[in-house]
């Protein structure tokens, strides 16, 4: 009997402490194997609703960013064994009881990453609170990454996603951004490796106490975006390759013995004309 696949779910805190607890008591205990918080130099009681709830608490001795804190969640879930890693962010804004869903195309063998889209089936984002200016910006940024990568998904831009060991040990992540284009960093890069990408659609919530950036940082955010999808179409194309955007691990393959040798390597055996 196959044994079940380790998930790990990753929170990358940052002053989470009034919608922590809420995030962790809805995660489906029985699908999740580990949970590993890392606080990015909070200054209100994430730590202490943390250490309450017996996380796997990693800290930060500074705030580095949104990217950064993401470097550390998946170099500690790959220390731990996952199999499977799921990021929730701790912020009550996507919901928690959707791992199982997210992480079953990859279970399947279907997908290597999983994003929750919030732009895809019934609902509107808009409706559940997403700024108008937000939604019409994160449409044309994903039709600029559709077209760029050869996908046809309903958004890049969330932070609800789960990756296959195989990818984080694949792509070049840590040298990634340290802020918030670390996340369409990863995806570029996955898809570089020829990983498979799917999603499933995801209910968000936005409220006082959900994280949100700025209209001012949103639009910085968006260039960085432009940036990154230029970066892999020159790698693509072979005008200018970047190194973080190469894996090590697709440079080559294993080539099986040939017959003739594996028999003369085992002991007792000999060769005859």
């Amino acid at each position: 009997m196959a044994m079940p696949p380790k998930v790990v779910v990753v929170m990358p805190a940052y002053n989470a402490g009034r919608t922590l607890r809420m995030t962790y008591e809805e995660l489906p205990k029985d699908a999740v194997s580990l949970v590993i918080l890392v606080d990015d130099g909070s200054t209100d009681s994430t730590l202490e609703v943390a250490r309450e709830l017996g996380l796997e608490v990693f800290v930060h001795d500074r705030n580095y960013g949104y990217g950064a804190n993401q470097k550390t969640c998946y170099t500690e879930a790959l220390r731990a064994g996952c199999d499977v890693v799921v990021m929730v962010h701790p912020d009550y804004q996507y919901d928690p009881t959707l791992v199982p869903k997210i992480i079953e195309p990859i279970t399947r063998g279907e997908a290597d990453i999983v994003l929750g889209s919030r732009l895809k089936g019934g609902g509107s984002a808009i409706q559940n609170g997403m700024p108008w200016w937000k939604y019409l910006a994160n449409r044309f940024l994903t039709g600029v990454e559709n077209l760029a990568f050869g996908l046809g998904l309903s958004e890049f831009h969330t932070g609800y996603r789960a990756f296959s060991r195989e990818v984080l040990e694949t792509v070049n992540f840590r040298m990634n951004s340290d802020g918030f284009v670390f996340d369409q960093e990863i995806i570029a890069q996955a898809v570089a490796a020829r990983f498979r990408v799917a999603e499933i659609a995801v209910p968000v919530r936005y409220f006082p106490e959900a994280s949100s950036a700025s209209f001012r940082a949103s639009c910085d955010y968006g260039l960085k975006i432009l940036w990154v999808v230029t970066r892999y179409l020159l790698h693509q194309s072979g005008v200018k390759r970047a190194r973080r955007l190469s894996s090590i691990h697709r440079r080559y393959t294993r080539v099986a013995a040939s017959s003739a040798h594996r028999l003369a390597s085992q002991p007792g055996q000999a060769l005859h004309a």
